[in-house]
């Protein structure tokens, strides 16, 4: 079928799958250095216990099976290492057949570790990522040309993230409405980057103009991408250029770097078009039954797209095959923080020797510029943003945090930038209070030399010791 291949896009099908694996490698190594606290035997929210809930057939696992924090290692580490080989090329060695087990091998890997999860794999990059990693298996190699079937399919995810993120936007909060958002999102978004507070003091008008970019961007510009060329490439380069700007303005995670992953194989890219071989008439075949299953799939996230009650992040299937997305469809006007301190006292008063805890992203010390860590995830650090918000979002986790702190527990510190007491002595009692933050102006930097200003609320959790810490939920 001369009509099922498109060999002019097969450096961008290279450069796709180079790409994927270098966010593949990124969310394994989060895992592998976070999961003892977060999901291990010990965590805050252990998988054992998660897996004797939930049945396989709502979270496919391979823990399930059986779990340990070793075997999750070697889960991680091993996702690690397939990754690697993928971003080396090695599927460019192996007959397509290989190649194509060797990149299910990561989706299966990371599907086991997302299903089991529970609140701190919540994220929409997390299905994002598998969602696009089980197309990318049926690309191809270098034996095939690309499938024209699989890169548009590929279209159609970027299409659902960015009209999917714009609709939530235009139902939800006014201030997109009204181009004022950005007054306030660069300020209060979850995890401020080095540069979140320049971008914070840009003029209002310029704002407005970021805000009104955005719309169209998400609302207008993703119908382009089923266009021809050279359309769907001016498209897919405007999305990568607005992206960009959202990797400078603050700290997402890999969300950006998989959205400008999604947009390469849009991408006509220059270069020699070369010959490949014909195409196994198994390979089309297994193409074209994927494609009709997906878009069969695509039914649930059409409707919500559609309905006015669209909700985003959200996942139709157990194995995140078509999912829905969309970010910031209400942006917060003030900032708040919970920080959390320490005392050695036996008997906890106001003005006990309060110690406090510093993360590694989320703001703290007043004087401490923000840090750029995506595309790396700091798991803890953005729940954190989101227990400010509400006690309830911290209600399944914070009470063992409190727990493992006053432990001095070594995997939880790893979390943090930094515990006051020493690994031999813990603190006696923890309490944590809720901060007003705001981005100081031109003047208070200068004089200050301090990017925040923080001002106190109201207690968030009492002063509380070991024994407490383990009765709460």
């Amino acid at each position: 079928m001369e009509w099922f291949t498109a060999p002019e896009y097969g450096l961008s099908r290279l450069v796709f799958q180079r790409a994927l694996a270098a966010v593949y490698l990124v969310a394994f190594l989060t895992a592998a250095l976070q999961f003892r606290a977060l999901l291990g035997e010990r965590g805050m929210l252990p998988v054992p216990r998660f897996v004797e809930q939930v049945p396989f057939r709502r979270a496919p696992s391979l823990f399930h099976l059986r779990y340990s924090d070793r075997l999750f290692a070697a889960c991680a580490w091993t996702g690690c290492a397939v990754s690697a080989a993928l971003l080396a090329g090695l599927d460019g060695l192996l007959p397509l057949g290989a190649a194509m087990a060797l990149w299910l091998a990561p989706w299966a890997l990371y599907l086991s570790i997302v299903n089991v999860g529970q609140t701190w794999y919540s994220f929409g990059w997390e299905s994002l990522l598998l969602e696009t990693g089980f197309l990318a298996v049926f690309l191809g190699n270098d034996e095939v040309a690309p499938p024209i079937l699989v890169l548009f399919l590929m279209r159609w995810i970027l299409f659902r993230v960015e009209f999917g993120a714009g609709l939530i936007k235009m139902r939800g909060d006014a201030c997109w409405r009204k181009l004022t958002c950005l007054y306030h999102h660069h300020e209060t978004q979850p995890m401020p980057g080095p540069l979140s507070w320049f971008f914070h003091r840009l003029p209002k008008p310029l704002h407005r103009v970021e805000a009104a970019a955005n719309h169209v961007t998400q609302l207008v510009v993703p119908f382009l991408l089923f266009a021809p060329q050279p359309v769907a490439t001016a498209a897919a380069s405007l999305m990568i250029l607005t992206q960009l700007w959202l990797v400078a303005s603050g700290n997402f995670a890999w969300l950006n770097g998989i959205t400008i992953v999604l947009a390469v194989p849009a991408l006509e890219l220059p270069g020699a078009q070369r010959s490949f071989p014909a195409t196994p008439v198994w390979y089309e075949a297994v193409v074209l039954a994927v494609a009709a299953l997906l878009l069969f799939l695509s039914h649930h996230p059409v409707v919500n797209m559609l309905s006015r009650r669209q909700v985003m992040n959200r996942s139709f299937d157990p194995l995140h095959l078509v999912n829905t997305y969309g970010a910031f469809g209400s942006v917060s006007r003030i900032r708040y923080e919970v920080v959390v301190e320490g005392t050695l006292d036996e008997v906890p008063r106001e003005d006990s020797d309060w110690r406090e805890y510093e993360f590694k992203g989320k703001p703290g010390d007043p004087r401490r510029w923000p840090r750029q860590f995506a595309p790396y995830h700091l798991r803890l650090d953005w729940l954190m943003w989101f227990a400010a918000l509400s006690p309830a979002y911290a209600g399944p986790w914070f009470g063992a945090l409190v727990e493992r702190l006053l432990e001095n527990d070594r995997d939880t510190l790893k979390l943090l930038r930094s515990s006051p007491f020493p690994p031999d002595e813990p603190p006696r009692h923890i309490r944590a209070r809720l901060f007003r933050y705001r981005y100081t102006t031109w003047r208070e930097l200068r004089e200050t030399g301090a990017c925040w200003r923080r001002t106190y609320v109201r207690e968030y959790l009492p002063p509380t010791r070991l024994a407490e810490a383990a009765q709460r939920p």
